[in-house]
């Protein structure tokens, strides 16, 4: 079964975690480097788990793993060989999972909640590149060259200790077509598609989100089409886009509303900061199915999100929504 169904089923939404990069950041953790997040998976593995943790308490129903700008091509531009690669992917995974049966196993933990999903983030093209051009998707590759870049990753992933696959920040339809191939290719491994948008119609390089989320409706791996690392202002039309082309479940974790320079390796600040927890009430009464948040949403902001979303505290108790 569809394990977002669970919690779509049993508590009406699925709480998603934030950014598990920029919370890094916040802490201290120098990010600039063509890894990322994954940098600290060399360098101080306990932190990321550490992270994790903080999202769980905050009531996250589902953390993503520090896989996003992970990949056997990046490992390997930064000198090390496939075996080292596939290891480091491995325990990207296995910090993730055992953050969440080590939460799951306090009896506290458990009141008012189901047992919490681990996803394993799947990064665009883009990530790899580091140079912002999942913001565009404009790589200058064809969907082979795609499909190759993609493949050894992903089969690691399938074979991992995750719940499900979280295809994130997918920029491109070209790019959504070789990710629902690599679906096809392991039948009954779960997998969610989120896309980035320009605007509350289109993905970055300028598709309909209406027809590229129509792609996965008849595709039985799917676990639900989402939006992701987009301008908070456009989420409200682009649950719309979603519901017209597919019934699967709908995920929206838009970014803090700051914009990300790639030249500069800066971020340029929102105009105004938005009332999360009132923009996730409005987004799950226009259909969405999961919220959270990705760059620059914090675990705070998930906290406050649940209470109005749920109508409980990750304590469990009971609160007003």
């Amino acid at each position: 079964m569809n394990p977002l169904l669970r919690f779509v089923r049993r508590q009406g939404m699925i709480v998603l975690d934030g950014g598990l990069a920029t919370t890094l950041e916040a802490r201290g953790h120098d990010l600039n480097h063509p890894l990322w997040s994954a940098k600290v998976l060399l360098e101080d593995p306990d932190a990321i788990g550490d992270v994790h943790r903080a999202f769980l308490k905050a009531g996250a129903d589902c953390i993503t793993t520090c896989t996003y700008q992970a990949s056997l091509p990046g490992f390997a531009a930064c000198g090390l060989d496939r075996d080292v690669s596939v290891r480091l992917l491995v325990r990207a995974v296995d910090l993730a999972a055992d953050a969440r049966d080590s939460f799951w196993a306090d009896p506290r933990n458990r009141r008012g909640r189901l047992r919490p999903l681990v996803a394993a983030s799947v990064g665009p093209y883009g990530a790899f590149l580091a140079d912002g051009s999942e913001y565009s998707g404009d790589y200058g590759i064809d969907a082979g060259e795609l499909r190759r870049f993609h493949e050894a990753r992903w089969h690691v992933l399938s074979g991992s200790r995750a719940d499900l696959l979280a295809c994130e920040t997918v920029p491109s339809r070209v790019e959504a077509e070789v990710l629902l191939g690599l679906m096809r290719d392991t039948p009954g491994r779960w997998a969610w598609l989120s896309f980035s948008c320009r605007d509350g119609s289109r993905l970055n390089d300028g598709s309909r989100l209406e027809h590229a989320a129509g792609l996965c409706a008849g595709e039985p791996s799917v676990a639900a089409v989402g939006v992701n690392c987009t301008a908070p202002q456009h989420i409200s039309s682009l649950i719309g886009e979603m519901r017209n082309a597919t019934q699967r479940p709908t995920l929206v974790y838009p970014n803090s509303g700051e914009r990300w320079d790639a030249s500069d390796k800066t971020w340029i600040p929102a105009p105004t900061p938005g009332d999360w927890p009132a923009l996730a009430r409005e987004w799950a009464e226009r259909g969405a199915s999961g919220i959270g948040g990705c760059c620059r949403v914090r675990p705070e902001t998930i906290a406050d999100m649940r209470s109005r979303l749920v109508g409980t505290r990750a304590d469990g108790a009971s609160e007003s929504a």
